[in-house]
């Protein structure tokens, strides 16, 4: 029976490296054992950046939120309270999306948050 050899599948595993490697710079995109390596991080950053964004995303609601309560007179603290006390069970999600698109809709949301804390 003759030997196996694995010249095929190399090729095959160093033809994937280099095309996922295609955009890098120099020999992170020529030289396999360099556009592994390069791929290797590549992918890492890749797994904790997309965890990463969820904060991100967050903060930035966060933010948008705030502007446009202390635009009608709470900050962002005493609106989360006020909801609270209320009984208001939104995201901050979607609250920063009211804060964006409809200004009105977020506007009666600070004034019933602002009667539940001054009671």
């Amino acid at each position: 029976m003759p030997r196996a050899k694995t010249n095929v599948p190399a090729h095959h595993r160093h033809k994937k490296v280099l095309e996922l490697t295609k955009g890098h710079r120099a020999s992170r995109h020529k030289l396999y054992r360099r556009a592994h390596e390069s791929m290797m991080h590549a992918l890492n950053y890749a797994f904790f950046h997309r965890r990463e964004r969820k904060g991100d995303m967050r903060r930035l609601w966060i933010i948008r939120i705030n502007a446009l309560s202390r635009a009608n007179g709470l900050n962002y603290a005493q609106l989360i309270d006020g909801l609270n006390r209320a009984g208001i069970e939104v995201n901050r999600k979607v609250l920063a999306d009211m804060a964006v698109r409809d200004p009105q809709a977020f506007t009666s949301l600070v004034t019933m948050a602002k009667s539940k804390i001054q009671e």
